[in-house]
């Protein structure tokens, strides 16, 4: 129990440690858009897909002012949700069945 908390402690630490939430941005946001990643975003419902890109326009107009937003606006990692994670997994699995399936 102990360990799990002292690596929740350091899990918390990098993810302020990081800044991207000093912009309002989430985790998911900052991933790297590969073709996985590309197409994930392509099946979020619309209202996650606009949240996306108000928080990354937002984070692109600080950053570009050298700003960041008020403390009470960072995003906590307590609130930080991985939206994006099961479209990912469903669309990586879906990658490797078919890349299984044109081995055969």
């Amino acid at each position: 129990a102990e360990g799990g908390r002292l690596l929740d402690k350091i899990r918390k630490w990098y993810y302020n440690a990081a800044g991207f939430n000093k912009y309002g941005l989430m985790r998911d946001d900052t991933l790297h858009e590969d073709d996985d990643v590309k197409e994930a975003l392509k099946r979020l419902p619309e209202h996650l897909y606009n949240e996306r890109v108000f928080r990354i326009k937002r984070a692109l107009d600080l950053s570009l002012k050298h700003q960041i937003l008020p403390k009470d606006q960072w995003v906590k990692y307590e609130e930080d949700h991985h939206y994006l994670e099961p479209y990912l997994k469903e669309v990586i699995r879906e990658r490797r069945e078919r890349e299984a399936w044109n081995k055969k």
